[in-house]
């Protein structure tokens, strides 16, 4: 195995034509298949909208649309890291086929026929106790989070409260999750300090929890090997840090994806192996490197099958789903200049980066690329943006007769730009929502501010327009911030939203990239030739498009 990342190489290759239509020898049951409405990572040699329709069902003149059908996207299953066409050998050996397989999968408008149907209840039973039921029918994953075109952007309303709710985007899903779970290592590490010290010194310890310099209170360890967690700030008492969903319910890609597919899109993936085996209190290790370990935290076992069409999501979709999302690309940064700069002062001095932490460190990387993504006018030939992908993989001959695996490096790397504590805060009655119970929703996870220029309407619920509205609804505990907000100059709070608006999202499809720089000269540009995040290059066989 080589020792270090290996640069990423631009090859320039024929754009190759697109496979023609195939029957799609379907049987009467439902094809296992796939996709949450959730997402990621990068793009192909054709122009692609959010959703996406599947060329072997609908051929068309403009050959825009992914290439293979569900059964070829399923392949040979989940299979072993020697079995050819499953995703586990697709992962390990051709993981950016991997990641762009997902990311069809996340576009792909699924049919009756391949499992898409009634969610939870159609809409049927006691809302009370399940807010799934109150989640919308979608086709796709990219019906919710389509926005900027093509991109796991925001988009749709889904119910989950009265108040409803906004999709939020996924770029940057997997170094969420990431963060979020070494800082639960740390924080569970220094409470088993804790417990060892006081049955060893006969009397009570107590340990300042604190990862990656954010302080999450206190933990108390007792001499009979109890503990005291009620100092424990913005976790849980079992000091799991959860990222995903607003109130911080969540802290798997996969069991997030599982949850999805079928509460917004009617599908069920009830034979997934990995989730049945970790909510039966055993561990394992996804193909994308998350430990889910049923003995340490508890774990939602998938939902039961389909009452006429049994297992109806193969687990090698789930398998390619959650890759494409840990790898999904972070968000971008506008033009900075004088003002954005001066904007980032004042956020810092007005006590905003005191829950809004800019930087955060992940000590042992699962993605096999990082994208950085800028202003740039002179190379961004549509939109001001350039993309530079790197890769982030070392190379291992597995003896296997098949081609080398592409394995994560797995060095440390700096999260920049995330704005996150990944703690839950009381931000005061105007942040406050309605359960269906009646009950109020009153804490919340820092929602991290990357990409927050591209996504107004603000809030969970989508109820404040402006930057300036939802940063004047702040209170309880950052009362204090948004007071000195509020009363600063005209000038200093116009550079703070200015810094703000920097921090974008951006559609894959229409930023160029080294990987695809573009060419403004071809015919009908910017129809055509106008760059891409293309993956296809770096596909172990170019020529055989996904």
């Amino acid at each position: 195995m080589t020792d270090r990342p290996q640069p990423v190489q631009v090859y320039l290759f024929p754009r190759p034509m697109l496979r023609t239509s195939r029957s799609l020898r379907r049987c009467s049951r439902k094809i296992s298949t796939i996709v949450p409405c959730l997402v990621l990572l990068l793009l192909s040699a054709v122009t692609a909208h959010a959703q996406m329709i599947d060329n072997t069902q609908a051929p068309n003149i403009a050959k825009g649309g992914i290439n293979k059908s569900l059964e070829d996207e399923i392949g040979a299953g989940r299979g072993s890291l020697t079995t050819p066409n499953s995703s586990m050998c697709m992962i390990s050996h051709d993981p950016f086929r991997a990641v762009r397989r997902g990311r069809q999968l996340f576009q792909r408008k699924f049919t009756r026929m391949q499992g898409e149907g009634p969610n939870e209840g159609d809409g049927v039973g006691d809302i009370n106790t399940n807010n799934a039921i109150g989640a919308g029918l979608a086709d796709s994953c990219a019906l919710c989070h389509g926005r900027p075109r093509g991109s796991a952007g925001v988009g749709g309303d889904v119910a989950t409260r009265p108040d409803s709710r906004d999709a939020p985007h996924l770029f940057g899903l997997g170094l969420r999750e990431m963060l979020a779970d070494e800082i639960t290592t740390d924080l569970r590490n220094i409470r088993n300090v804790g417990i060892v010290r006081a049955l060893q010194f006969h009397h009570p310890v107590t340990l300042s929890l604190t990862s990656k310099g954010i302080h999450y209170g206190f933990i108390t360890a007792q001499p009979n090997g109890s503990v005291d967690s009620s100092k424990v700030s913005g976790v849980d008492a079992d000091l799991r840090v959860k990222p995903f969903f607003a109130e911080g319910s969540e802290f798997s890609i996969r069991r997030f994806i599982v949850g999805a597919l079928h509460n917004e899109m009617g599908m069920e993936a009830s034979s997934d192996p990995d989730l049945l085996m970790a909510s039966a209190g055993g561990r394992v290790v996804t193909p994308s490197g998350m430990v889910l370990d049923g003995s340490l935290d508890k774990i939602s076992p998938p939902p039961a099958q389909d009452s006429q069409n049994g297992n109806e999501v193969d687990p090698a979709i789930v398998d390619h789903l959650e890759f494409y999302l840990l790898n999904y690309f972070k968000p971008g940064h506008g033009q900075q200049n004088d003002t954005t700069e001066r904007g980032r002062e004042v956020f810092n001095r007005i006590g905003c980066s005191s829950c809004h932490v800019a930087n955060l460190t992940v000590e042992h990387d699962r993605r096999v690329a990082d994208l950085e993504t800028v202003y740039d006018p002179a190379r961004g030939i549509f939109n001001n943006l350039f993309a530079t992908a790197t890769s982030l993989v070392v190379t291992k001959d597995n003896g296997d007769g098949l081609p080398l695996m592409k394995l994560p490096a797995g060095k440390s790397f700096v999260v920049k730009d995330i704005f996150s504590d990944f703690k839950r805060h009381n931000l005061g009655p105007k942040f406050y929502e309605r359960n269906w119970d009646g009950t109020l929703q009153t804490g919340f996870v820092t929602r991290p501010l990357w990409g927050v220029g591209s996504t107004a309407p603000y809030g969970h619920d989508g109820r404040s327009v402006t930057l300036d509205d939802v940063i004047l609804r702040h209170g309880g505990e950052s009362q204090r911030s948004r007071d000195a907000y509020a009363a600063l100059p005209s000038r200093q709070s116009s550079a703070l939203q200015a810094f703000l608006n920097s921090l974008l999202l951006f559609p894959p499809d229409d930023t160029a990239s080294n990987l695809d720089p573009g060419d403004p000269t071809k015919a009908n540009f910017p129809q055509y030739g106008h760059g891409s995040i293309k993956l296809t290059v770096l596909f172990n066989d170019p020529s055989d498009p996904e």
